[in-house]
């Protein structure tokens, strides 16, 4: 039987599926079969308001089941989805509604953004059918699906085209890689306006008629209760997480049979935060890498195969990752350039943006804007983001080998070094440093473990010790808040 709401192939399922539960949320819970039922009710409410083909539907929803039933009844009706930041300020969401060319926008209502289109509170939308049942409209793959808006920390937010062709690679490159079947059950936990939650998490599961347990926000005093009554058999998780997870109290002992694997993926990590998190737990950490502009994800480790902490694993099957050097030529094993990828999972450009769509994808090739290297079996390692590079009279310093540096230090749970303006020196670096609850750190004792570890060149002018570090929603550390800071404290 096949899902209605789904236009692109490989998500046929089992009879005995249809009628079993297939997503739930805090509030309701649902077979495949009603839900099938929903998005077909709710594309039907969006035709009559004029939604047709060729056009986007903006969705400003926290996650909860109708944020998937929009996105995929907008699909039903050959539309393409753009979902919204729910916490996003009046101004930054009416950016996104309004650049996507959103034709309508799904919102909580109550005076929620709406970027001056008409808008549907999530409360009104249609359950039932009201009339007879269309048929999906027929896609060929090229048509776009998502538009999904970057950070924004080099400017202003772009939005990624991702195509049908790009949603069904990305999903079946995952679903296949992790060995996903009817009897998985994902609890997704990463917001739904990232594109990792909706192609790791919710179709990767979906297409192989898994069960999906959309949670709402990340609660770290929930986090274990969630697993321990859902009983899911994997989740997606963001360095962060992991990193509060690691400082929850001692006599925290959940109960995590359940979990076969765990993803971390977004955003660098120590390999001690792995480390810990693995030894504490009992879970295998895959750790992953890719970029919105990828589709989500183009290396993760395997399941079954080696899995080389500090590295971020080898290509998904059926995508390439190479290592580019300044003059466009590709390098050895071992030697380190920009992080470069080709696949079907690569997006179609971004939105109204020619010219850093043709930066961005020159030579046949996605440009990460990371520096990497990989080794003789494929494995690849982050060395740090081209930009985030600091320039200290001349020589370079990759921020992210002096973060590994104080990460080593017991009772460090998070580190970043960014960047100060120095007359002299053109930049030098300044580190910051959240400590594990009850740990005492002191600037002294962490310059002093840089000392001994990195050059004198490389070692930190300054290490503040703060509570915690800045995130973006993404929950990846906000490293341009940080520059700003930096900027504004006294030398």
């Amino acid at each position: 039987m096949q899902l209605g709401y789904l236009p692109w192939g490989g998500s046929t399922l089992f009879d005995a599926r249809w009628d079993a539960v297939g997503l739930r949320d805090d509030r309701v819970e649902l077979s495949y079969r009603e839900f099938d039922s929903w998005v077909a009710a709710f594309a039907e409410q969006l035709s009559e308001r004029g939604f047709g083909e060729g056009d986007v539907l903006a969705i400003m929803l926290p996650n909860r089941v109708e944020l998937l039933v929009a996105m995929f009844a907008a699909w039903r009706l050959g539309g393409a989805a753009t979902p919204v930041n729910p916490v996003f300020t009046a101004s930054e969401a009416d950016y996104q509604i309004s650049d996507s060319g959103a034709k309508l926008v799904v919102n909580l209502g109550h005076s929620a953004p709406d970027g001056g289109r008409p808008a549907i509170p999530v409360d009104a939308m249609r359950t039932t059918l009201q009339g007879r049942r269309a048929d999906p409209v027929p896609l060929i793959g090229d048509e776009l699906a998502l538009l999904i808006y970057t950070s924004g920390s080099t400017g202003r937010p772009k939005g990624v085209m991702l195509d049908h062709a790009n949603a069904e690679a990305m999903s079946g490159m995952m679903a296949r890689h992790l060995g996903l079947s009817e009897t998985d059950h994902c609890m997704l936990i990463l917001p739904l306006f990232h594109v990792n939650a909706i192609m790791v998490s919710a179709l990767a599961t979906v297409r192989t008629g898994g069960q999906l347990s959309v949670v709402g926000q990340f609660s770290a005093s929930r986090f274990f209760d969630q697993v321990e009554q859902l009983r899911p058999t994997y989740f997606s998780a963001v360095p962060t997480i992991y990193a509060v997870l690691a400082s929850l109290p001692e006599d925290v002992q959940p109960d995590t049979s359940s979990l076969r694997f765990v993803i971390c993926g977004a955003a660098p990590v120590s390999k001690e935060l792995l480390e810990k998190s693995q030894e504490r737990y009992g879970f295998a950490i895959l750790e992953g890498y890719g970029l919105t502009e990828g589709t989500c994800a183009s290396a993760c480790h395997p399941i079954d195969g080696p899995r080389k902490l500090g590295t971020v694993g080898p290509a998904l099957p059926g995508q390439q990752i190479a290592i580019m050097g300044e003059d466009g030529s590709l390098l050895s094993p071992g030697e380190v350039g920009e992080v470069v990828i080709s696949g079907p999972n690569v997006m179609r450009g971004y939105l109204n943006r020619p010219e850093a769509t043709a930066e961005t994808l020159r030579g046949g090739w996605l440009h990460t804007g990371d520096v990497g290297r990989l080794d003789e079996d494929g494995y690849l390692t982050i060395v740090d983001r081209v930009k985030d590079m600091i320039i200290r009279g001349g020589e370079n310093i990759y921020p992210k080998e002096i973060e590994s540096v104080l990460s080593q230090v017991d009772g460090v749970l998070e580190a970043a070094v960014v960047g100060r303006p120095d007359e002299m020196y053109g930049e030098v670096p300044i580190a910051y440093v959240s400590p594990y609850p009850e740990a005492d750190l002191t600037e002294d004792q962490l310059l002093d473990h840089c000392r001994r570890h990195l050059t004198k060149v490389k070692v930190p002018e300054r290490i503040h010790v703060v509570e915690q570090l800045p995130k973006n929603p993404v929950g990846k550390i906000d490293k341009p808040t940080l520059r700003h800071l930096v900027q504004a404290q006294p030398v």
